[in-house]
């Protein structure tokens, strides 16, 4: 029994089936290894989670300033139609209202002009009325009669006077030119 019995210090000495002391930091070194391994492909696998995350995220971002680019794009192409456009409506309104204006000032000088040549109408009428009043009082006090008539035109008053007096018939054909500036 002696063998077989073991006495306590024998208890702790090593045997083939238990590991030894020495192996004990060796399984430790390993099983560190281990979990730094393991740690570090937990790390490799975040790194490359997060790697991926960030292509994504890039992805997103150019896809999103592309929309923004192309959208730039748009109006700046729409624009560029648009502006000729709304450039010849500008063009127009002005031309027509210069036109409007020309046309104001041409007809207000027609107006000025007609009321000038009016004037000048009324009083050439004036003195043909005052010549013929005249030569009428005359005829009656001398008994000679006077016919007349006259006849205006756009550019010359005709008058035509035939003075019957006792001795025979004088006829004055006059043609009077109106001075009208063109």
């Amino acid at each position: 029994m002696g063998e077989e019995q073991q006495k306590p210090e024998e208890l702790n000495a090593p045997t083939d089936d238990a590991p030894q002391e020495k192996q004990q930091p060796a399984d430790l070194s390993s099983e560190t290894e281990k979990a730094k391994s393991k740690k570090n492909q937990e790390l490799s696998e975040k790194d490359q989670v997060v790697k991926i995350q960030a292509w994504w995220r890039g992805t997103l971002v150019r896809r999103s300033l592309l929309h923004a680019a192309l959208s730039a794009w748009i109006i700046q192409c729409w624009w560029r139609l648009i502006l000729p456009k709304i450039m010849e409506k500008r063009r127009q309104s002005m031309l027509d209202t210069f036109q409007q204006e020309q046309w104001a000032v041409v007809r207000l000088q027609s107006w000025i002009r007609m009321w000038r040549i009016r004037r000048r109408y009324c009083r050439l009428l004036k003195a043909v009325r005052t010549i013929q009043s005249h030569w009428r009082g005359h005829t009656c006090s001398s008994r000679g009669v006077i016919k007349g008539q006259y006849r205006i035109s756009t550019s010359q008053m005709h008058l035509e006077l035939e003075v019957l007096l006792g001795s025979g018939p004088c006829i004055v054909t006059e043609c009077i030119p109106l001075p009208i500036k063109q």
